[in-house]
């Protein structure tokens, strides 16, 4: 009997329906449309004659067959991506997709300066972000690598440090705001006023941590507006110009704001510092040419100039987390 050899296409498909758990989140994953997924998987399944998932309206799973189909082709496909991706040492210019995942304030702080010079270096390279606040494994989503703030990360991941190497959370508010409630000179002053307030994705409201001279002092604001932090952030910026409470949010974030002088800082000797991001991956798999080219791009970078170019990432994935605000 002639062995069936399904397209390549279609096999991916359902690696990451299956992995997903369904097809719109397999779709965001690997890309394309939903529909597009559905009948590659439909292909597959008359192709193979047999039932790779079921399906629901709430739920896409595995058969017993796709499970033990799913099993031998995850290895199997990143023998094959490895393959083809040593094509890539014999050209020129490295070339492929590189696919990070970030969160918003990476994005929208740390990238900007990087990936137009980067994309002009590599124009055969194609970058695509994924900019959310929520913890993911990058590799389970399909990306190559992803930024966080905290290098603790699983413990096979290889972490690099990109962007600045010290960051503050800076607190501001509008001149009207500060001259009808007047102006914190303590931290813990900060109960009596109007806070604009960030939540993550998970729920988690974390407090507003300052520090001076080795005194550390936590506050759990209270105030008028809650916005999930990173997509949402500006809602919080425009609140605070408007002059309805006091806003915390990355320095770079607020900067300009400082100097249009629409928001003031307050309560600057108290800012507290945090360490800058890392760009993490595994530290197990072939590095794509993409990602390494990446990679040699970051560290020649003069943000990064005279910190360790890369170590091992230690630590559970539940604890990397993004710094407050961001």
């Amino acid at each position: 009997m002639r062995t069936v050899i399904p397209d390549l296409a279609d096999l991916n498909a359902f690696v990451a329906v299956a992995r997903a758990g369904g097809f719109r989140d397999g779709a965001r994953v690997r890309g394309g449309s939903a529909s597009g997924l559905s009948e590659a998987v439909r292909r597959l399944e008359a192709r193979l004659g047999v039932r790779l998932l079921n399906r629901t309206t709430r739920s896409v799973v595995p058969t017993e067959a796709g499970n033990r189909l799913l099993e031998r082709l995850g290895p199997a496909l990143n023998e094959v991506e490895a393959a083809i991706d040593a094509v890539n040492d014999f050209r020129d210019r490295p070339a492929g997709t590189l696919k990070l995942n970030v969160p918003v304030s990476a994005a929208r702080l740390v990238l900007p300066g990087i990936v137009p010079p980067f994309l002009a270096a590599y124009p055969d390279i194609r970058l695509e972000v994924v900019a959310e606040e929520s913890f993911v494994d990058v590799i389970a989503a399909g990306s190559d690598a992803g930024i966080r703030y905290e290098e603790r990360l699983e413990q096979d991941m290889i972490a690099v440090p990109i962007g600045p190497r010290t960051q503050r959370f800076a607190v501001a508010a509008a001149p009207a705001y500060l001259d009808r409630r007047g102006r914190p000179t303590h931290p813990r002053e900060l109960l009596d006023h109007a806070c604009l307030i960030g939540r993550f994705a998970s729920g988690a409201m974390l407090p507003w941590e300052f520090e001076r001279d080795g005194e550390v002092v936590k506050v759990d604001p209270t105030g008028p507006l809650l916005v999930s932090i990173g997509g949402a952030s500006d809602l919080s910026v425009e609140a605070a110009i408007a002059g309805l409470g006091v806003v915390s949010l990355f320095e770079e974030w607020l900067r300009p704001y400082f100097d249009r002088g629409v928001l003031v800082p307050i309560l600057e000797p108290w800012w507290s510092r945090f360490s800058g991001p890392f760009l993490y991956y595994p530290g197990r798999r072939l590095v794509p040419a993409p990602l390494r080219a990446f990679i040699d791009f970051i560290k020649a970078t003069p943000s990064n100039a005279g910190v360790p170019n890369q170590r091992p990432a230690t630590g559970g994935a539940d604890s990397a987390t993004s710094p407050r605000g961001g």
